[in-house]
């Protein structure tokens, strides 16, 4: 009977234990994936993963060491120019002028280094003066005249085509030889440029969401009005990102430049923003601004990215990696919107 009862007494404790420790270790697991499919980078890392996964079981060359490289340097540029244009849609704005600056950067550079001046100092005038004039021009004529974003950077950009190829009689120049020793840093070595567009991405997020000009930013492309109301500067803001997304493409143009250790007047042009653009839209930037996410962006180009090798290791013509990229768009934004509308709901149970 002592038995008996010891064990009846010892019961709700004994058999009680398991079952709770399996509900807790669901109950951790099941928070824990609230909180992944929260984020906005949940998505398209999932995909990210996903391709992966199928690339590196199918082709064998996939994971070898030149095809990381070849991701991490068809990466590199696109995530750069691309931060520039995650701060102007933000705030409601677009520039296609952004992939000629690209093109012109690198002539721009080789002149201030033929004249004498030292290669980073030529790097950095380059970028400054690019960012200030392009840039600023095109934020000027947006936000002083009126004139749609999308118009105003489409004229600029094929003046400074024009300029480009003017300038450069449509020839491709050898970099200054006295540049190649400070070239490894920026782009000739394997791996300068993604370290570059990494360290860019992280240096932007934290701008994007930490300080006052990213909350601007925010702010100015969510509600137009109150922002103004509440006294925000928009047309500076604006400006701003103007002029940070010509200077983001003028380094972009220069690291190519360096990689390929020749400047070429084909470089850049319309087609590189469109990539860049998947890659932003792909990694959860709203169209018509007022939220985005430069680890988003890098993850986003990173999908491009291993389409793009895991395509060309198939023999995959490029004619048909154009309608599989452009279905791959098309899923990745399918997929960002309905984890956008599961999250909302989560956050409308919570407050419930």
């Amino acid at each position: 009977m002592s038995d008996v009862s010891e064990t009846a007494e010892r019961s709700p404790e004994t058999f009680g234990t398991a079952p709770d420790q399996r509900r807790n270790g669901s109950s951790v697991l099941s928070r824990a994936a609230t909180m992944f499919l929260k984020q906005r980078e949940a998505s398209v890392l999932a995909i990210a993963v996903i391709l992966f996964i199928y690339f590196a079981t199918t082709t064998t060359a996939f994971v070898s060491h030149g095809s990381i490289v070849n991701i991490a340097q068809f990466m590199a540029p696109y995530v750069v120019i691309g931060i520039g244009l995650v701060l102007l849609m933000v705030c409601g704005e677009i520039d296609l002028s952004v992939g000629f600056v690209w093109m012109l950067s690198p002539y721009v550079m080789h002149f201030f280094v033929d004249s004498g001046i030292p290669t980073f100092l030529a790097i950095v005038i380059t970028i400054l003066l690019l960012a200030v004039v392009i840039g600023g021009i095109n934020g000027v004529v947006t936000t002083v005249f009126g004139v749609p974003s999308l118009i105003t950077t489409l004229g600029s950009g094929y003046i400074i085509f024009g300029y480009a190829l003017t300038i450069s009689s449509a020839q491709q120049i050898n970099l200054p030889p006295e540049s190649l020793g400070l070239g490894r840093w920026f782009g000739g070595a394997p791996w300068s440029e993604i370290i570059w567009a990494t360290v860019l991405v992280v240096i932007f997020q934290i701008i994007l969401t930490r300080t006052r000009w990213g909350l601007y930013t925010v702010s100015v492309g969510g509600n137009l009005l109150g922002a103004r109301e509440s006294g925000i500067r928009v047309n500076r803001i604006k400006i701003g990102n103007f002029m940070m997304c010509a200077g983001l493409g003028a380094l972009a143009g220069i690291l190519e430049a360096f990689k390929n250790n020749i400047i070429d007047p084909s470089a850049g042009q319309l087609a590189v923003v469109l990539y860049a653009l998947a890659g932003v839209v792909i990694g959860g930037t709203a169209m018509l601004g007022g939220s985005g996410t430069m680890i988003g962006l890098w993850l986003g180009v990173l999908v491009l990215a291993i389409l793009q090798d895991g395509f060309n290791l198939r023999g995959i013509s490029s004619n048909k990696f154009q309608i599989i990229l452009g279905a791959a768009i098309l899923l990745a934004m399918i997929a960002n919107t309905y984890l956008t509308r599961l999250r909302s709901a989560g956050r409308l149970q919570s407050k419930a």
